[in-house]
């Protein structure tokens, strides 16, 4: 299969993984309606259950396909690659875009540094900065990075291990809806609604699809020669 043909399956496979991921988009911003009068340490309690799954998912696929294409590579090497792809993928689809998306639409909650800044000055305000970037393996590095670690050890010893590609995508559609919930101070209207819906598919469809579909499509060596993780050529139903 030439690159051009393999660009051409990628697009093919990413249209037709569309439609899931936006349904997986509205049940983030159905959690979202559900769970809108909850507190702000529940979100966060929330992400951090989300987030570290995800992690451990990105692990696996990322570590498994490097594993069974490059079968030479030592343990060190595959910790390398399955860490800055698990982890690199999870950052981006649930905190940074999202992040991104909350700013934009305009209802990011303003900082405790801004808030005390107002009151008592910049010096004040700065001793309390609440960081609104959540980046789980700095915040919470306890808990995402063990859990890259295990989706990379699961990969090392069980390369082959498949998981649908649509619990992944529910999975990191639920760790960026938490992380909106988190800082988030307006009302849910309608066009939050909306703008919401869009923030969560791009979040989720760019980086999840990436890692799930077009890195195991650019993989395929040649013609016939099917992905190893992938079912006979059917769609992929692997993470």
């Amino acid at each position: 299969m030439s690159f051009s043909a393999r660009l051409r399956q990628v697009g093919f496979e990413l249209k037709a993984h569309s439609p899931f991921t936006f349904f997986g988009a509205m049940t983030g911003v159905a959690m979202m309606l559900l769970f809108r009068n909850i507190s702000h340490e529940a979100s966060y309690r929330l992400f951090y259950i989300f987030h570290p799954l995800h992690v451990v998912l990105s692990a696996i696929v990322t570590a498994s396909l490097f594993r069974l294409h490059e079968k030479t590579k030592g343990f060190l090497t595959i910790l390398v690659v399955g860490y800055i792809g698990s982890v690199g993928v999870a950052t981006l689809s649930d905190s940074i875009l999202p992040y991104f998306g909350e700013d934009i639409l305009g209802a990011v909650i303003p900082t405790e540094a801004a808030v005390h800044s107002n009151e008592s000055g910049p010096a004040a305000g700065q001793e309390h900065h609440e960081k609104h970037w959540h980046i789980g393996f700095i915040e919470q590095w306890y808990i995402v990075n063990p859990s890259a670690l295990l989706g990379i050890l699961l990969a090392f010893f069980l390369p082959r291990t498949k998981l649908p590609h649509a619990f992944h995508i529910l999975i990191s559609t639920w760790a960026s809806a938490t992380h909106i919930m988190m800082n988030t101070s307006q009302p849910l209207s309608a066009v939050l609604i909306a703008g919401y819906t869009i923030v969560l598919f791009i979040a989720v469809w760019l980086p999840c699809c990436f890692s799930d579909i077009v890195f195991p499509m650019l993989l395929v060596k040649a013609e016939g020669e099917e992905c190893a993780l992938c079912d006979g050529g059917k769609h992929h139903k692997h993470l």
